[in-house]
């Protein structure tokens, strides 16, 4: 049995200078992106987040913040059968 989890999913990475181009920058992010999404993150619910300083490092977080599920457990699980006397 798998329980919705709403804690937000996050790849993220640091480069130093001379570790990445331009080019390579938008490659990794692109497949950050994808494998976000991959797990069921919509296009508009994946954040991205390039950091660049001044010592020429940059680091990439690609983000994907689930929002809270209103649902119930039995809703989760399709089972009416965890429900506790009260």
């Amino acid at each position: 049995m798998t329980l919705y989890q709403p804690e937000p999913v996050e790849i993220s990475t640091r480069m130093r200078p001379g570790e990445w181009t331009e080019a390579s920058l938008e490659e990794l992010v692109a497949s950050y992106r994808t494998r976000i999404m991959d797990m069921g993150a919509s296009l508009a619910d994946v954040v991205t987040d390039i950091e660049r300083n001044d010592d020429g490092s940059v680091k990439v977080a690609v983000s994907w913040a689930k929002p809270a599920d209103n649902g119930t457990e039995e809703d989760a699980t399709g089972d009416s059968s965890m429900n506790t006397p009260g």
